[in-house]
């Protein structure tokens, strides 16, 4: 692991949004209980056909696929890979919650850019807020609550020290 933080983990979130002053696709930037401190990650997603319907629509259930992918790549930019981490502690991360709002359809060809901005941290659980732009334009955004648990027992454990390092400010 490096002592420096990726680019992309730098990158100052937008300014906070209200109700009022929302506009559709636009819906905010930030989630609404993130520090100011609070680093976002972004990663790129293509569309193919098969993440789409029979409607040339990316299906409701492939954006939780490319938020996954995007907090993996998050993990690996931070220097953690999950196969490794598995080798070596035995703990890994599972989706406990998810909540999920569809404003916009993402379409056949589209370039997503994927956000992951952890909103809250605890020794064994961390919960993430996420969005799916297309050119700006918010079409997807979701609060996933990831715990660390032990793979063989599937029991609760605590996110290993050097992530939790890398993740604080």
């Amino acid at each position: 692991m490096t002592d420096s933080v990726p680019p992309a983990l730098n990158t100052p979130p937008g300014p906070p949004s209200t109700p009022a002053a929302r506009r559709p696709g636009q819906e905010q930037t930030r989630p609404p209980d993130a520090g100011p401190e609070a680093a976002v990650f972004h990663h790129s997603v293509r569309v193919y056909w098969e993440d789409t319907d029979a409607g040339g629509i990316v299906f409701y259930a492939n954006y939780l696929k490319f938020f996954e992918r995007a907090r993996t790549e998050w993990l690996r930019a931070l220097g953690f890979e999950q196969q490794r981490l598995v080798d070596d502690t035995g703990a890994i991360f599972v989706v406990a919650d998810a909540q999920i709002r569809y404003l916009r359809s993402a379409r056949l060809d589209d370039a997503l850019d994927i956000s992951v901005q952890v909103q809250e941290l605890t020794p064994t659980t961390m919960r993430i807020f996420q969005q799916a732009r297309c050119s700006g334009v918010l079409l997807c955004e979701a609060t996933i609550r990831i715990a660390c648990v032990q793979r063989e027992r599937m029991r609760p454990c605590r996110i290993p020290a050097p992530i939790l390092q890398a993740i604080r400010p």
